[in-house]
């Protein structure tokens, strides 16, 4: 049984709202996207990621797939469709040219969440108390980070910290990472757009949590905390309760 929560706002600097959700409980599937790209190719890109993959899911049995590597494939198959109906999109019409998403997606089976990420939109699972991030960022200062060239510290007010490295769309092929979560009774898994993390600290988000239980409150009581604390990107969360 999961209790479900989302929210999706355009915050109260940006004029169009790039960001995107789909939920889809009778598939146990969860999709986060924030688009990128000029005008308004990051609505249209991020639109499109989420439908085509939530069409992929309903017109396919994900239940059917027994192994991890099984669920991973379709999953996988699932960001190659929409992969490929982005970029396609943005070399038909020339206002669209470049636009591409970040996605995050969990799928939850049994005692386990598959999550497959791309770009800077994150999960993260609470635990007990404790607020963990499951997936890397594809992202310019995270590569620093990794290589030791600059601290976390740094890279959150780093000029290149918004540049993202992989992105859904941007190129015909499309290379996502692959994460496997083993959940207990409480957990509290959460998809979000960098709206989010990037105004809230993740020990603040950690303290929301422990404090609400309905997750549709907590989502917009997170999304209010964003938008209290400069809300100068679009803020997406979805949040899970085992």
């Amino acid at each position: 049984m999961v209790q479900i929560g989302f929210k999706c706002s355009r915050g109260v600097v940006r004029k169009n709202n790039e960001d995107a959700c789909f939920v889809i409980p009778s598939h146990n599937v969860y999709i986060v996207a924030d688009g990128v790209g000029g005008n308004n190719s990051g609505e249209v890109a991020s639109r499109t990621a989420v439908s085509e993959i939530a069409g992929y899911v309903a017109e396919n049995d994900i239940s059917a797939c027994k192994e991890t590597e099984e669920i991973f494939g379709f999953l996988s198959e699932a960001i190659r469709v929409a992969n490929e109906k982005v970029y396609q999109a943005g070399m038909d019409a020339e206002e669209n040219r470049g636009m591409a998403t970040t996605v995050v997606m969990a799928y939850i089976k049994g005692k386990k969440a598959y999550v497959v990420n791309i770009g800077d939109s994150r999960a993260y699972l609470f635990r007990n108390g404790k607020l963990k991030r499951i997936t890397n960022d594809h992202t310019y200062v995270n590569e620093l980070i990794k290589k030791g060239v600059i601290t976390e510290d740094e890279a959150e007010h780093h000029q290149q910290k918004n540049v993202i490295t992989k992105a859904l769309g941007a190129e015909y092929y499309v290379d996502p990472d692959f994460y496997q979560v083993k959940l207990k009774e409480d957990d509290v898994l959460m998809l979000c757009s960098d709206g989010l993390y990037g105004e809230v600290k993740e020990k603040e988000i950690a303290q929301y949590i422990r404090e609400t239980d309905s997750m549709n409150e907590l989502c917009s009581e997170l999304v209010d905390k964003a938008i209290k604390s400069g809300g100068r990107d679009n803020i997406t969360v979805v949040c899970l309760r085992i």
